[in-house]
């Protein structure tokens, strides 16, 4: 067998670093095709020689060879694949560099737990890590490891964050680094690639993360509190008329909130809040709605509503994705669920039904819940239940 170091003469430089930004593309599969333009004659020969196919004194501009070939041609001459030969003939100060990174990110504390694990190894094989080696960006590793040391939080605002872990307030704002952590947070939260901004920022939410505390908001319907101050003096004055209320954030974090009720409803469609306030205004039972996902906003909102000791219901729509957030307010708050039963379910699906999607979701309240919805089928989503809802919400109902 030849040595490897024969392929750190000249004319297989730009060759292989074509093949390495292609395996980097690729997650470090061997498919597709690399060129060269304008080859120098020495080139052309080393094209030949991977292809053997010789070329007949034609001055092509372009020459091509596909991965695969070249993988092949390796393993025969040198006994070792592409992917291999790469990582034998970097420097070895490239390749200490990603010993010393992937084992400096190995040092954090979630070191160990599967999605963490899955992380790096996806990091690693997809060529990110390397990439960041050669960019002299190799402490990124390291340095995302350290922002989720801190993760989760609880309403930590995002510059805050950084400034903790890096040293740098800005350093996790559409940067490289921010997106190392949105990866690893994605994989720990069983989330699918963020496709905007607004997804992005939900990834940090659920992280307890606060990316803006202006838009992270609270639909609520007369929610009385303790307190005399002036966000106080609002949510007081709109449960007096009847009127929803809608709380940024912000607000909430400008002084301390202790709701008064001792039953606190919680619905997902703004549809029953609206229809609330319409049929029954300020005789309306307290009722805070998640508008689909539960903001920052509306976690502190509940949570110092549970440590004042107020009895939580929670409903949502019937699909997968609902009753996990179902599950874990149960979790988090000793929530009751809310008319979330089985029978509740097949009540509901008679006439109200839109296809069901997703992984199935457990219903430790109600084992018999996951059964029937996979077994029938269908979501039922919320909106759809209005009518219903708003008689618990009657005073004195249950």
């Amino acid at each position: 067998m030849k040595e490897l170091a024969e392929l750190r003469v000249a004319e297989w430089q730009r060759l292989l670093a074509a093949a390495r930004r292609r395996l980097e593309r690729t997650g470090g599969e061997p498919v597709g095709s690399i060129g060269l333009t304008d080859p120098s004659d020495a080139e052309r020969r080393i094209v030949d020689l991977i292809t053997d196919r010789y070329h007949d004194g034609s001055r092509a501009r372009r020459v091509t060879v596909s991965l695969g070939e070249l993988d092949r041609m390796l393993r025969r001459a040198y006994g070792t694949g592409l992917l291999a030969a790469l990582a034998r003939i970097d420097a070895p100060e490239q390749a200490a560099g990603m010993v010393a990174a992937l084992q400096a990110a190995l040092r954090g504390r979630h070191a160990g737990e599967g999605w963490y694990s899955a992380w790096l190894g996806q990091v690693s094989r997809d060529g990110t890590a390397a990439r960041l080696v050669r960019q002299g960006q190799g402490d990124l590793l390291a340095r995302a490891a350290a922002v989720l040391d801190r993760l989760p939080a609880r309403d930590v605002p995002l510059p805050v964050l950084a400034e903790w872990a890096t040293g740098d307030a800005t350093a996790l704002y559409a940067t490289p680094l921010a997106d190392l952590v949105l990866w690893a947070l994605r994989l720990w939260q069983g989330a699918s690639p963020p496709s905007d901004r607004a997804a992005e920022r939900r990834i940090w939410n659920d992280a307890g993360v606060l990316v803006d505390d202006l838009t992270s908001q609270v639909l609520v319907l007369n929610l009385h509190v303790a307190e005399e101050h002036t966000v106080a003096r609002w949510l007081d004055e709109a449960a007096a008329a009847g009127m929803p209320f809608r709380a940024t954030l912000q607000q909430l974090m400008s002084g301390p909130l202790t709701p008064q009720a001792r039953e606190i409803f919680v619905c997902q469609s703004p549809a029953v809040v609206r229809a609330a306030a319409a049929r029954m205004g300020a005789r309306c039972a307290a009722l805070v709605c998640t508008e689909g996902r539960a903001s920052v906003a509306c976690r502190r909102l509940l949570t110092a509503a549970a440590v004042a000791g107020a009895r939580i219901r929670w409903h949502s729509d019937f699909d997968w994705a609902a009753l996990r957030m179902t599950a874990a307010a149960v979790h988090r708050y000793a929530a009751l669920p809310w008319r979330m039963g089985a029978e509740d379910y097949l009540e509901a699906v008679r006439t109200a039904r839109d296809p069901l999607r997703g992984a199935r979701a457990a219903t430790p309240w109600d084992e018999r819940l996951s059964v029937g919805m996979a077994r029938a089928g269908y979501a039922v989503r919320e909106d759809r239940l209005v009518s219903v809802l708003l008689e618990d919400l009657e005073p004195g109902a249950l």
